[in-house]
């Protein structure tokens, strides 16, 4: 990182060779570790012009762009380079990059197709193209194209992955687990093909297989949360609750950072009728910042249980400055402020969210039976 040195140096070699084009795309490089990545493009750009080697300077403006998140450019830039060395798989992951980030599937698949052309058993691009009519949910051409690939490689793992998904997606679940598992042989076994194969499992109605291989998911890799989830949603499913809560407290053993887990924390708590567990799930994926709707109404409604309406008030209150206008959100207030004996509040939020949507009253005759059969309440309501 000696970069006022290392331009001195090349100052000395342009001296001797004004021509020589790695001083310019050597001093691209400084200036592209300073951020200044329009100067690094103005010097390459020079050096295109003097190279024996575009293919490599192409290379390296694509990246330039790419630093300035210009898309476009950077994608135009790395096809250049790939017509005159289409060997360079870096620049061809790199295309695909930019395609996917543009959301251009359809451009892209015209482009892999054009390189198949000339590279008909590229197993990369078969793998791409197949990535990209998945994206588009052609599910079926998807297929072919990963077929394609591991006839190119028959060692591709990144193919049988990918071919397991879609399978997944067609609801060819003894299929897919069958490419899952040549991933296990071809290598040491992956979390993601564990899992998708304990989901497979699951799908196919053989639950103890299922839960030997979530089981296995978590112990090959403890960080990843969709094991952790698979595994608390499958004693769920078997009304295991108390194996459910063994294993979402280890889970945050492993990460309490984690929204994922907070939110089976809070489910699970709820099947057992831990309320107050229940509601510190709830708050900690608040803390965390996770502000969907759900977790606002779901965390008043637990906190109207345990008779701490205050709180559930503050809470919604808290929900409305990021849903201003929500009928559930109002509605459940209306009927909070009924329980404390808050007639006026209560008839302001009742009326102003029968404005908004009628039909979300049911809320009150739902969650405050006795405050809905009340003749005052049912009069308002008889008006709208």
């Amino acid at each position: 990182n000696k970069l006022t040195l290392a331009e001195r140096f090349l100052d000395d070699i342009y001296e001797l060779e004004p021509k020589n084009d790695e001083v310019f795309i050597q001093k691209a490089n400084i200036l592209s570790k300073q951020d200044q990545h329009l100067k690094a493009i103005d010097c390459l750009k020079i050096a295109l012009d003097l190279t024996n080697d575009p293919a490599d300077v192409y290379s390296l403006l694509g990246m330039e762009y790419l630093f300035l998140d210009d898309f476009y450019k950077a994608k135009d830039h790395f096809i250049k380079c790939l017509e005159i060395d289409d060997q360079d798989y870096a620049s061809l992951y790199n295309v695909m990059y930019c395609f996917d980030y543009l959301e251009l599937y359809k451009e892209a698949i015209q482009f892999l197709n054009k390189f198949l052309d000339k590279n008909p058993y590229s197993e990369i691009a078969w793998h791409q193209i197949g990535k990209q009519y998945y994206a588009l949910g052609e599910y079926k051409k998807s297929l072919t194209a990963f077929d394609f690939a591991i006839i190119s490689d028959d060692l591709f793992i990144g193919a049988y992955l990918e071919k397991g998904k879609t399978l997944e997606k067609l609801d060819r679940f003894a299929e897919a687990i069958e490419s899952y598992a040549i991933t296990l042989e071809l290598d040491d076994p992956t979390s993601f093909a564990l899992l998708r194969m304990g989901i497979c499992y699951e799908r196919l109605g053989h639950t103890k297989t299922a839960g030997k291989y979530f089981h296995q998911t978590i112990k090959e890799d403890p960080l990843l949360d969709k094991g952790w989830v698979a595994i608390i949603n499958y004693y769920l499913n078997l009304k295991d609750s108390n194996k459910a809560l063994y294993y979402i407290n280890k889970a945050l053993e492993v990460d309490n950072q984690n929204i994922s887990y907070w939110k089976q924390y809070a489910l699970v708590n709820h099947a057992l009728d831990f309320f107050e567990e229940a509601e510190i799930g709830l708050r900690k994926m608040l803390n965390l910042g996770n502000y969907e709707l759900e977790t606002w109404t779901k965390r008043a409604d637990i906190l109207q249980v345990l008779g701490e309406y205050e709180a559930a008030i503050d809470n919604l209150e808290e929900a409305q400055e990021f849903y201003p206008d929500n009928a559930e959100i109002i509605f459940r207030l209306a009927g909070l402020h009924y329980m404390l004996k808050e007639n006026e509040a209560a008839q302001r939020y009742l009326r102003n969210g029968l404005k908004i949507d009628p039909e979300f009253v049911i809320i009150i005759e739902e969650l405050f039976p006795n405050i809905f059969k009340q003749e005052i309440v049912q009069d308002i309501i008889t008006k709208y």
